[in-house]
């Protein structure tokens, strides 16, 4: 995930804004880390350069 999409993303399940915590970046990229919202306190996660957003409890 490139850094500089934390200003567009929002939580799913409120829509309100994420901070980012950077586990493990290649430059600008971020290869591991967690989306956390501001206002529910969700943690989505981002592996392999991969944000997760789905829902907690989401099927599938």
């Amino acid at each position: 995930m490139h850094r500089d999409l934390i200003d567009i993303l929002a939580c799913p399940a409120d829509k309100a804004p994420l901070s980012l915590t950077v586990e493990r970046n290649d430059g600008d990229d971020v290869v591991a880390g967690t989306l956390t919202c501001t206002e529910c306190g969700t943690a989505y996660p981002i592996r392999d350069s991969i944000p997760n957003l789905l829902p907690p409890g989401y099927p599938g």
